[in-house]
């Protein structure tokens, strides 16, 4: 049915929240799972006298993208010994497109993602992105909702 399960990750737990749920699903259908990052850096746009340090600029770039593949590398190597394929993909761009165009490019079967639940203010990476996907995809999407009890505040 999903021969092909895409995720896409940020780093943070709440979007891990999705894993537990992609782990078993991955195992029983024996899918591939394409993990996504994506890389939503502006590309280099200066003003007309402005001048920065490219290389720098680059560097960073390099540097950031390299910490996150080694991150879903990570995830790779945990799901290999308990017969879970799973293959990374990094994308630059806005996030929504990112994840739409791996979708199509790759031709999965389903994409499953955490939403932060939030709006407003406190929107973060996946509430704002989650209803983009949901408003655009063509495929079908597990959304599931991801909660992180903060511990509280002491004074």
């Amino acid at each position: 049915m999903y021969k092909t399960i895409l995720v896409p990750l940020d780093g943070s737990e709440r979007a891990q929240a999705i894993l537990p749920h992609v782990e078993p699903l991955a195992l029983s259908l024996k899918s591939v799972v394409i993990l996504l990052y994506v890389d939503e850096t502006a590309n280099l746009m200066l003003g007309r006298d402005e001048v920065i340090d490219v290389n720098d600029f680059l560097e960073k770039r390099r540097a950031r993208i390299k910490e996150k593949r080694s991150y879903l590398q990570k995830i790779v190597d945990r799901w290999r010994p308990v017969g879970i394929e799973a293959r990374i993909s990094i994308a630059r761009g806005s996030v929504v497109a990112g994840i739409l165009d791996t979708a199509e490019r790759e031709k999965v079967d389903l994409v499953a993602m955490a939403s932060h639940g939030q709006s407003g203010s406190k929107r973060t990476f996946y509430g704002s992105v989650a209803v983009g996907v949901l408003n655009r995809i063509d495929r079908p999407l597990l959304l599931i909702r991801s909660r992180i009890v903060e511990p509280p505040i002491r004074a």
